[in-house]
């Protein structure tokens, strides 16, 4: 382990990095659940899904640990799969078959890029304050989804965009008091507090009504065949395919590059230029997992922001890695106890990684306002627009325009030109 790892290099142990495994699982354990009821909307075999969402995330995530050695897991994204489900089966009318054809391709594409280090030089591109900005956008948009599962913020009817929710009861009492228990934990330092915090709350959602407790604990996984390698070749060449095949690609390309960034920024894990060590071999588990996870039967597989919940906890080698893609083979066959964990009983961790994630603005240059603005953009975007590519595309975009403006367009490189137009293409598409 030491020797593979590096553990001592890196400042971390065995028991540091299962623990932070676990809890990068524990906080992304719902994509089990959310993942399978999302594209059963597509008409896909829920059960089928689940095994498909469990398979590709210990294949992906093993790939990440083993030959990436970075701490990041992955699964199928979300945002992604909505898109699958809910834009190219339910608005653009075609089948499930056809949205699994584009996600095999995708990954496919995503190979050969990162094969030629395309998508390498794209991550490479992002200037230094954007990328810490990132990781503070992250940690917002974390936040959010922290709070939003827990009902602690609401989207109201009545014409206003957000609400506070109920707080004196139900799944949002239950998660503010998470929270405290949580926050009591890290203020005295215990080695994972987050995952406590998780079964902790989980057990007092008990009594609440809210954790409910299954009939069975153990399981057998349902079968992948009615979803398995199910593509409509005949479609590959045709104009509806590149639509949704490019709108697939922008959207993997820079959540992904995103979350790899603003994770290994709070992990101090950039290097002396700036850069994701090992960015090649993180991308290329990205691809596998997509491509493998097309043939299994689910939608686009990404790295996941929660896997910041692990790094937070002293996860920093793909060791943490290769315990979360334990977890989820545990998870195949224990699917009814991780299931029966509420959203209010995750929402803490999120929560507070949020906080974890805002470190990075210390070293944002707020004085140089061509600086300051497109690292604002990048980090209040990604909230508001409930998208972490979108947070990027305002940043680089208005970082792009303020630089040449202000006859200083010789800091921007020609990746990053050539992304900034990408992007506002991918607006007018």
């Amino acid at each position: 382990m030491e020797s593979y790892f590096k553990l001592k290099e890196n400042g971390t142990n065995i028991k540091n990095e299962i623990v932070a495994g676990i809890t990068t699982f524990m906080t992304m354990a719902y994509i089990l659940v959310v993942n399978p009821s999302i594209l059963s909307d597509a008409g896909m075999n829920f059960g089928s899904v689940f095994t498909a969402t469990a398979v590709s995330a210990i294949i992906a995530t093993l790939i990440m640990g083993l030959y990436a050695k970075l701490p990041f897991a992955q699964a199928p994204g979300m945002g992604l799969n909505a898109f699958f489900a809910y834009t190219i089966v339910k608005q653009m009318g075609y089948s499930w078959q056809f949205a699994l054809t584009a996600v095999f391709l995708e990954g496919i594409i995503f190979i050969v890029l990162t094969m030629v280090n395309a998508r390498e030089a794209i991550v490479n591109s992002i200037p230094t304050n954007i990328k810490k900005a990132i990781s503070v956008g992250i940690g917002l948009f974390i936040a959010f989804i922290g709070l939003e599962n827990a009902h602690i913020v609401l989207h109201p009817k009545n014409g206003t965009i957000l609400a506070l929710g109920n707080v004196t009861s139900g799944p949002a009492l239950l998660a503010i008091i998470g929270i405290i228990i949580t926050g009591v934990l890290l203020a005295k330092k215990v080695r994972g507090s987050l995952l406590i915090g998780i079964v902790i709350t989980t057990i007092i959602g008990i009594p609440m009504g809210i954790t409910q407790i299954p009939d069975k604990f153990i399981s057998a996984p349902p079968s992948l065949s009615p979803i398995f390698f199910k593509f409509e070749w005949h479609n590959v060449f045709t104009v509806n395919m590149f639509i949704a095949l490019f709108t697939l690609l922008f959207m993997d390309m820079f959540d992904t590059v995103g979350t790899l960034v603003g994770v290994a920024t709070k992990a101090n894990m950039l290097d002396e230029n700036g850069n994701v060590p090992r960015i090649k071999k993180a991308l290329f588990a990205d691809s596998i997992g997509t491509t493998l996870g097309a043939c299994l039967g689910t939608s686009t597989v990404s790295t996941f922001v929660e896997s910041a919940s692990g790094v937070a906890e002293g996860g920093r080698t793909g060791l943490t890695a290769v315990s979360t893609a334990g977890m989820f083979f545990i998870a195949l066959f224990l699917s009814p106890l991780f299931i029966m964990i509420p959203s209010p009983a995750t929402s803490p961790a999120l929560v507070l990684v949020g906080l974890f994630m805002m470190e990075p603005i210390k070293e944002i240059d707020l004085i140089d306002y061509t600086e300051a603005i497109p690292a604002f953009f990048t980090i209040i975007m990604m909230p508001l627009a409930y998208s972490i590519s979108d947070g990027i595309a305002f940043g680089m975009v208005s970082y792009i325009f303020l630089k040449v403006l202000t006859k200083r367009g010789k800091e921007v490189t020609i990746p990053a030109y050539i992304v900034g137009a990408l992007f506002v293409l991918k607006f007018f598409i």
